[in-house]
């Protein structure tokens, strides 16, 4: 896998904890620097923890399901994929609020990471180098989610859907595309 490809995984994956982040920002009024900072650690953090734990998972049931990895891989993105992009076109609007305490940042960066855990059993049978995938997810995901409390702050909930939507998109892309390659439609 290039730095090209795991830079858009990187980028799909960071949409949830960037919509999430977004409504931090709504959530606050004084932005300071420490809930940038928190925000940008747990979020950031939690994608780079679930993959490697996706990608343990995924390595050591590897021998058992090597012929079809790429199926697994293809069903996975899908699904986070398709589950992204229903939460964006989705109804109900998540509370979310202003606190930046362990017991209200703990659940939101497990419940934006765990898409994140399913990439890392794909990464297991797709052979990528762990450690700088799971350190470029984390930046990239730290970044965006320090973006994303700023924007938030500044322009309101107009981007979370879209942030969603976008991600979802990119994953079940990369998905086909991986599938594809696979069974040898692309080179």
């Amino acid at each position: 896998m290039g730095i090209t490809e795991l830079f858009i995984i990187a980028v799909g994956l960071s949409m949830d904890a960037f919509a999430v982040s977004v409504c931090k920002g709504l959530s606050v009024s004084g932005l300071k620097k420490k809930h940038m900072l928190t925000v940008g650690l747990y979020f950031g953090g939690f994608q780079a923890l679930m993959p490697l734990i996706g990608y343990f998972l995924g390595a050591h049931f590897r021998k058992l399901i090597v012929s079809m990895d790429h199926w697994i891989a293809f069903f996975l993105l899908g699904l986070i994929g398709v589950n992204m992009i229903r939460e964006s076109i989705g109804e109900e609007e998540e509370g979310i609020d202003d606190s930046f305490a362990v017991k209200a940042m703990l659940p939101l960066a497990i419940a934006t990471s765990i898409d994140a855990l399913a990439v890392g059993v794909t990464f297991a049978f797709l052979n990528v180098q762990i450690v700088p995938a799971i350190l470029f997810i984390g930046v990239t995901t730290f970044a965006l989610s320090i973006i994303g409390i700023i924007i938030g702050n500044i322009f309101g909930s107009r981007f979370k859907s879209w942030a969603e939507m976008a991600g979802g998109i990119v994953l079940i892309l990369m998905g086909v595309k991986i599938l594809l390659e696979h069974l040898g439609y692309l080179g």
